[in-house]
């Protein structure tokens, strides 16, 4: 016996009301941002009664979201105490903070003032966490790491080629690298050394490490195009 397939119903026309009706809670919900947003940024610009009030609030929510951050990342802090990571997360409430005070103008209310700020107490917390996880680690910048990157090739010519390649970068390091280029690029790239923590260990900044890196890449791509191997190999399997 054969069943005849059932076609779906079909969805109800939507009416001019419903569409009135989506339109009136879209505009109330970006209300609610917007008055949200101004409460928030008229307080932390107001009087010292009101002003450290939000202050305060504000410091709690940050504080919260470190919390949670540093617990999503606690297999990285295994070897602190409950009362180290409160106090990491402290200090992320405490820099997110300032740091939201800083940009406080820059705030264009694309979303709630609460999830904005949030943003910031997660990184804080993110680069806390990374730094303590290598607090006293030796960083080693091994500039023979990446010979033993996993073989994927399936032929000996694709060995070949991928061991001719690696030659290759090989060179294209130890001769048209700077000394900096060449250590920002091998703990970085090759090493898997958090920019965090490099940027700390070096005295630099992320940003600047990213334009150290940025152009060291630029230098290996024209390098490798110029000996005739292709861009994409040039710029695959080492990035961070």
């Amino acid at each position: 016996m054969t069943h005849a397939s059932i076609p779906a119903p079909l969805s109800p026309p939507r009416s001019p009301v419903y569409a009135r009706a989506v339109a009136t809670k879209s505009e109330a919900t970006a209300r609610l941002t917007a008055d949200d947003a101004r409460d928030w940024i008229s307080a932390l610009h107001g009087p010292p009664g009101p002003r450290e009030e939000a202050l305060s609030e504000l410091h709690a929510l940050l504080q919260r979201a470190a919390r949670f951050e540093l617990g999503r990342r606690r297999a990285q802090l295994v070897h602190l105490t409950a009362g180290d990571v409160e106090d990491l997360a402290t200090q992320a409430a405490d820099d997110a903070l300032m740091a939201i005070l800083a940009k406080l103008d820059s705030f264009r209310g694309a979303s709630r003032f609460t999830t904005w700020a949030y943003k910031f107490a997660l990184l804080e917390a993110g680069v806390k966490a990374r730094r303590r996880a290598w607090q006293g680690r030796e960083i080693c910048i091994d500039e023979q790491t990446w010979p033993a990157i996993a073989d994927t090739a399936h032929s000996a010519h694709e060995r070949l080629e991928e061991s001719e390649l690696l030659d290759e970068l090989d060179n294209a390091i130890r001769s048209t690298l700077t000394p900096h280029q060449r250590t920002v690029f091998t703990a970085l790239a090759l090493n898997n050394i958090p920019i965090d923590v490099l940027a700390e260990r070096l005295h630099t900044t992320r940003g600047a490490l990213y334009k150290t890196l940025h152009d060291a890449r630029h230098k290996l791509r024209v390098s490798l195009a110029s000996a005739g191997y292709p861009l994409d190999a040039a710029g695959g399997g080492h990035g961070h």
